[in-house]
């Protein structure tokens, strides 16, 4: 994967913190849609240690193997 720790526990907190806010406050139909589809991107790419978007940058946030 291409997602180290503390980028998987920001992504889990966040995420979590996003989906409650939109899921809990009265928001416009489209923010509910829009914070749900984010918070659960940030979850699911906690869960799966992977990012699309760094993998088509070329990214990690994963520590290098000492070789």
């Amino acid at each position: 994967g291409d997602v180290g720790t503390m980028d998987r526990v920001a992504r889990t907190v966040g995420g979590g913190a996003m989906v409650a806010a939109v899921a809990l406050a009265p928001v416009a139909p489209a923010l509910l849609v829009g914070g749900l589809a984010m918070g659960g991107y940030l979850l699911a790419t906690a869960l799966a240690g992977t990012c699309l978007g760094y993998r088509l940058m070329g990214r990690s946030t994963c520590p290098r193997e000492a070789r």
